[in-house]
């Protein structure tokens, strides 16, 4: 690695977390985290700049998976999950792989991480989403955890203020989960009325790169045409 910032960016492999890569590649060294190590080989093949994959498991992650990364500059949460189903027929293993993936591999990477992003005065920015501001039906445990991860990112800012915090709440975005989700909603998939991954990495981005001044703490983007969440 450079003497640029570094990130490490989870679920890097595609969606939103690939956007992200791209959107920061020109102006940071990057970690792409994920579970697919061809698919991220894949993903730096194409990036400028310095990149690396970090392959490992989100939910098993260790002191041992982070050791070497004495300074980081940028952490973004983007890997998740989403099972939907009423409550009444949501069986616990689904809450609990949802929680597991969502809100608590996320917690956990960020304390393992903390001695670095300390070291950098880093950013963490955690993808939320539409379902971490409002619970619909069928979405139960999807925005439970979303509304958890919410909880966790106001309360690291308070506890770090060295660090920036900073949460973004993307609508639907046109990406494999949402067509799972779709499939799922047994819907047609209209991604014309879903946001573009890059234009949820944009807003990533001018997080990340806001003035000193400026602790951008929460982002809400919306598509302009379908629904909101």
């Amino acid at each position: 690695m450079s003497e640029r910032p570094t990130a490490l960016i989870t679920g890097a492999s595609r969606g939103v977390g690939a956007a992200v890569a791209r959107a920061l590649a020109p102006t940071h060294d990057l970690l792409l985290g994920g579970r697919d190590r061809d698919a991220l080989e894949g993903m730096r093949a194409e990036l400028p700049g310095a990149a690396r994959p970090w392959p490992v498991e989100l939910t098993a992650v260790t002191e041992a998976d982070v050791a070497g990364i004495d300074r980081l500059d940028v952490l973004v949460h983007s890997a998740g999950v989403v099972t939907l189903g009423r409550i009444g027929e949501t069986p616990a293993e689904v809450w609990r792989r949802t929680l597991e993936v969502n809100v608590v591999a996320v917690a956990e990477l960020t304390r393992l991480l903390l001695p670095a992003l300390r070291a950098a005065g880093g950013h963490v920015v955690l993808v939320n989403s539409g379902a971490g501001q409002r619970a619909n039906p069928n979405w139960a445990s999807y925005a439970a955890s979303k509304f958890a991860l919410r909880a966790f990112a106001d309360a690291l800012r308070l506890e770090e203020p060295g660090l920036r915090v900073t949460t973004v709440y993307p609508g639907r975005v046109d990406t494999d989960m949402q067509r799972g989700v779709r499939a799922q909603e047994k819907g047609d998939y209209q991604p014309e009325k879903y946001l573009r991954a890059d234009s949820v990495a944009r807003a990533v981005l001018a997080a990340v790169t806001a003035s000193p001044d400026a602790h951008v703490t929460e982002i809400t983007v919306r598509p302009s045409a379908g629904p909101a969440n």
